[in-house]
């Protein structure tokens, strides 16, 4: 994650860990009351004279140099300070998406290292962004009055391969709901995407099973994605549709339409005696030309009218400058090429972007076309668009691969998921010649209605540099404006924050660096600095009984919990450095064979190496390992008396490491296996 040391040390609106201190927000002025930390006291060992090996002349790598990286197991550090991380183990069964799993069972918390968070005084309101800053992705937002906790999204996050290498995706550290799960009333779902729905089956039971509240559409979504879970049971939803108002414990929640790249999206406004707590969740303007629709000047025109007292906005796109493209523009485009087709077309999108894609249908029927739908989520999302009644295609339309030969190929268009460069999309398989029936020649169309995901610009690369290698047309958002973001760029959060008009303001959906630029656009608009407050994952922020803003020098666990494989829960240091260093420098195991009654080494040891050295380049290295384990053996068992085979593979491993260190500047995994007869 980004490095926020030195920005926190120069912003008033931060809690420094190493401080700890409570901040009042609210007029100018931080007042704050400080102990003085214990700083630990530096040690150091007195280093031991190196043991000096037989040189190996032949050996490519003798002359690498040493390089030291100690590691405190366990824990992570920052500024000189070690913090132990909390572990959370749950058990739950299946790990792939397309298939049936079990429902996460709780196994238990690591009260070593809780932390006790005081009890929410009465009259005060609480606000703990759970997940979704610092990042994108795992969204999820806690609301809490005296006696009533409202939960906005449960999402996930795809996982990054080089930080949680073999973890399947990041989910919400639900350990502050665990244990205040019988004042919990009710999730609240702003729109279908999975960074907002997708920790449900996971996480659901694990705080007592809540209903959901959420739009008709959205309702589908998580109903379908439930269907995986077969244990998943009794989940209860209920419709909450966007312009509604319902009681749900003590606290009323009114819901309001907002424009997003999925339809059925909504913010939600939590009336409360201090003032209303407004959740954007992702939002963009139904803009033309920078000008707002007349159904966003009637929404949020009505929400300037309430008491607003705290808002959280989305920043995915505030470091976007002037307005994102309009819709209208996409659409006009993406009819232009459709029109002008006169051979087949293949175009990739994302399989969320339902308007999108009803859109090209309905502009298929105009035109005469046939669509036929390549990959999982387009086909089940269609099929949910119709349940939903977004739409009905005419009888036809819809096509499979297979029959395209039928009909003359400028009346074919295919809609495909993978244009992000998905390894096993349907894009990607059709790049590849792997699709069974859909062959690229120079006469097709490629257009990629989509921008790249961060991070996936060089997959993005790879599938256009594979599709234009057969010829074609490529076609994307660079070039022509056939794709726009489902986030409002800066002038348009502008615009909203103008709108709402809320005393406190809170970035949220989006890294540091969004949120920062968000913060900054909004003071720079006039917003009192001392009103915007930029969070962390597990920030505690208060609202007291006399409308005053406070930073807790608390946090909420917000820790990574991850769904790795067959198991969902922390994942300890000592895991991922371990899939690091065989992702890193490789593996070095060494098998070697004891004779019990003679206490002798039966033959020279076997070397196994994957991902570290190749091994007919390196003999000379390897032969000098085995030397060392033979030598090490021999005199532990010579000094012990005995035969300890724990005892002599510790070190054999730590014997071994420092030598491959010291000669080749790497640091493989070393297995010893030690057998006896």
């Amino acid at each position: 994650m980004i490095n926020q040391n030195t920005q926190r040390k120069q912003d008033p609106i931060h809690r420094e860990n190493s401080t700890r201190r409570d901040f009042v927000v609210g007029r100018k002025g931080t007042h704050s009351s400080q102990r003085k930390d214990v700083k630990p006291i530096a040690t150091q060992k007195t280093q031991k004279p190196q043991r000096q090996y037989p040189s190996i002349k032949e050996s490519p790598f003798s002359q690498a140099k040493k390089r030291a990286r100690p590691f405190v197991a366990g824990t992570k550090e920052k500024n000189n300070e070690t913090k132990v991380r909390p572990h959370i183990k749950v058990k739950t069964g299946g790990h792939k998406i397309k298939q049936n799993r079990s429902t996460p069972k709780h196994t238990g918390i690591n009260t070593k290292t809780k932390v006790i968070i005081p009890e929410l005084k009465t009259g005060y309101i609480r606000v703990i962004p759970i997940g979704g800053v610092e990042e994108v992705g795992k969204n999820m937002t806690i609301v809490e009055t005296t006696d009533d906790i409202f939960v906005f999204d449960v999402g996930l996050q795809f996982s990054g391969d080089e930080e949680t290498p073999g973890v399947d995706y990041i989910i919400p550290n639900t350990t502050y709901l665990e244990e205040r799960k019988n004042k919990i009333r009710g999730i609240f779902i702003t729109h279908g995407h999975l960074d907002h729905i997708g920790g449900i089956p996971f996480i659901l039971n694990r705080i007592g099973n809540p209903p959901i509240y959420t739009a008709n559409l959205t309702s589908l979504l998580i109903k379908k994605r439930n269907e995986e879970f077969p244990d998943l049971k009794n989940v209860s939803i209920t419709p909450f549709n966007p312009g509604e108002r319902m009681k749900i414990g003590k606290t009323y929640i009114r819901s309001f339409p907002v424009n997003h790249s999925i339809p059925d999206a909504m913010g939600f406004s939590i009336e409360t005696p201090l003032g209303n707590i407004i959740i954007s969740g992702d939002l963009r303007l139904d803009h033309t030309g920078g000008i707002p629709s007349e159904k966003e000047e009637k929404v949020y025109g009505e929400l300037s009218t309430h008491n607003n007292l705290f808002f959280i906005c989305d920043s995915t796109n505030a470091e976007q400058t002037g307005y994102s493209t309009d819709e209208h523009t996409v659409i006009t485009n993406l009819e232009k090429f459709i029109k002008e087709a006169n051979n087949r077309m293949i175009i990739g999108t994302f399989a969320s972007q339902f308007s999108r894609m009803i859109k090209i249908i309905q502009l298929a029927e105009k035109y005469n076309k046939k669509v036929a739908t390549e990959g999982r989520g387009i086909k089940t999302n269609i099929e949910i668009a119709e349940r939903a009644e977004m739409f009905t295609p005419k009888a036809g339309t819809l096509i499979t691969s297979e029959a395209m030969s039928d009909y003359p190929p400028d009346k074919i268009i295919v809609l495909a998921t993978g244009a992000q460069g998905e390894e096993f999309a349907a894009l990607m398989r059709i790049a590849t010649d792997q699709h069974k029936t859909i062959k690229l020649n120079a006469r097709d169309t490629v257009l990629l209605s989509s921008s790249v995901i961060p991070g996936n610009e060089l997959s993005v690369q790879k599938l256009k540099d594979k599709l234009t290698r057969h010829g074609v047309r490529l076609i994307n958002y660079r070039t022509t404006d056939i794709h726009t973001s489902g986030h409002g760029n800066i002038e348009e959060l502008l615009w909203i924050n103008r709108k709402i008009h809320s005393k406190f303001f809170m970035p949220g959906y989006g890294f540091h660096s969004m949120l920062r630029s968000h913060s900054d656009a909004i003071i720079r608009s006039g917003f009192p600095k001392e009103n915007v407050i930029i969070p962390d994952n597990g920030s505690i922020i208060e609202f007291t009984d006399t409308k005053e803003m406070v930073l807790l020098k608390e946090k909420a666990s917000s820790g990574i919990v991850a769904v790795d494989g067959l198991r969902v829960g922390d994942i300890q240091d000592a895991v991922m450095r371990d899939r690091k260093t065989l992702t890193k420098d490789g593996i070095f195991v060494i098998v070697a064979t004891i004779n019990s009654k003679t206490r002798k080494i039966q033959k020279s040891p076997d070397i196994i190496s994957r991902g570290f050295v190749y091994l007919r380049e390196s003999q000379a290295l390897l032969q000098q390992a085995r030397y060392i384990t033979q030598k090490t053996i021999e005199k532990n068992i010579e000094q012990t008396g005995k035969i300890d085979y724990d005892d002599i593979k510790n070190q054999v491993t730590e014997k071994i490491k420092k030598f491959l260190l010291q000669q080749t500047n790497k640091r493989p995994m070393v297995l010893p296996v030690i057998l006896g007869f």
